[in-house]
């Protein structure tokens, strides 16, 4: 099986797998890491295409699943420094991320299956370099070899994505959500 099969097939397990990092103080689509998400485009009678403007939700699922599946092939390969690429510089969220990753990997475990199951996503703001998200989800499925963990309750968190001027989406931050907001 060829590797870009192998990701798609990543991808598809994986795919409301974001906040599984959430649950791990960080936050967890096939294409390039450093392609943005495509716009959808409408074909007019003369046949060129005229830009559609993807609504904020459905791009900012996007957004969640391609970093989700990136986080997730750091996490099954051990890959701490890829980890650590998926956030802005300075990070908390990503230090705690890759702190945990090696920790695990410490240990001689490796993360081989996970999956997340995003329950609500209401996005705040939504800016050609910036998304900030509210995002209530629960991890659904983690294993690491034969050792399978027990799911966790669902959790809202407030998830900050700052986009690099190479269009690349990186967590900047993740904070418990106030409770009266979500």
């Amino acid at each position: 099986m060829s590797s870009r099969v192998v990701s798609r097939v990543l991808l598809s397990v994986l795919a409301g797998a974001l906040c599984g990092v959430v649950v791990t103080c960080g936050v967890l689509v096939v294409r390039s890491p450093d392609a943005a998400p495509p716009a959808p485009s409408a074909r007019p009678a003369d046949g060129r295409a005229t830009p559609v403007a993807t609504p904020p939700a459905a791009r900012a699922r996007q957004v969640l699943r391609h970093w989700d599946a990136e986080r997730a092939r750091a996490w099954t390969s051990g890959d701490v420094r890829a980890l650590a690429g998926l956030y802005t510089p300075g990070s908390v969220a990503g230090r705690r991320d890759a702190a945990m990753l090696r920790a695990w990997a410490g240990r001689g475990l490796r993360v081989t299956g996970l999956t997340t199951q995003v329950l609500r996503l209401q996005v705040l703001l939504d800016r050609p370099r910036r998304l900030v998200l509210v995002v209530t989800d629960r991890v659904a499925h983690v294993s690491a070899g034969d050792l399978v963990l027990p799911h966790d309750r669902p959790s809202t968190r407030r998830i900050v994505l700052a986009r690099s001027p190479v269009g690349r989406w990186r967590v900047a931050s993740v904070s418990p959500e106030p409770r009266g907001r979500s």
